[in-house]
Formats: C-alpha cells, sequence, structure tokens
C-alpha cells in the first residue's frame, strides 16, 4: 500500500478556492481503482494550510488516479492557488 500526504499552502486570497479543487478531486478520487482512503483535512493552528491524505492499493492504480482528467484539472487549479508538498510511504 501506499500512502500520500500532500500538503497545501494557499496564496493570499486562494485559500477557498483550492480547498474547493482539493474537495471536487477528493469526490472524484474516491470512485478511483484500487483507493483505499482518501480526504481532506484543515490545519486548526496554521491558516491557509490543508492537507489531503490518499492511500491506494499500489503504484499502479496510482498512476492511473494522476493521468485522470479530473486530477490534472483540480491539481492545476491548487498549483496556480499556492504551493503543493508531497510526502509519499509504502507499507
Amino acid at each position: 500500500m501506499l500512502r500520500l500526504n500532500c500538503f497545501f499552502q494557499a496564496n493570499e486570497g486562494k485559500y477557498a478556492e483550492a480547498l474547493e479543487a482539493a474537495k471536487s478531486l477528493t469526490a472524484c478520487s474516491l470512485n478511483h481503482e484500487g483507493v483505499i482512503a482518501y480526504d481532506v483535512f484543515e490545519s486548526a493552528t496554521r491558516p491557509g494550510i490543508f492537507m489531503i491524505c490518499e492511500t491506494w492499493q499500489n503504484g499502479e492504480v496510482l498512476a492511473k488516479h494522476a493521468a485522470t482528467p479530473e486530477f490534472e484539472k483540480y491539481v492545476g487549479i491548487m498549483n496556480e492557488c499556492g504551493s503543493l508538498k508531497l510526502e509519499q510511504f509504502e507499507f
């Protein structure tokens, strides 16, 4: 299994737009083959920060997810609204 923690830092005035994109991506991703868990968490202590936490069966299904049109659309919006940092763990 693979776990991804994707941390997002919003540019000024862009948090709400990025969070909506993250929620839309989450809704789509929960239907993708091989997803075990996928959710968005907002920081309670740092304004403008949220994290997408994903768990996938393997790298093959993760690659298919990353190649979907909705992934490209919503990650593109998030990249326009701030910066993403990815941590990946295999277990």
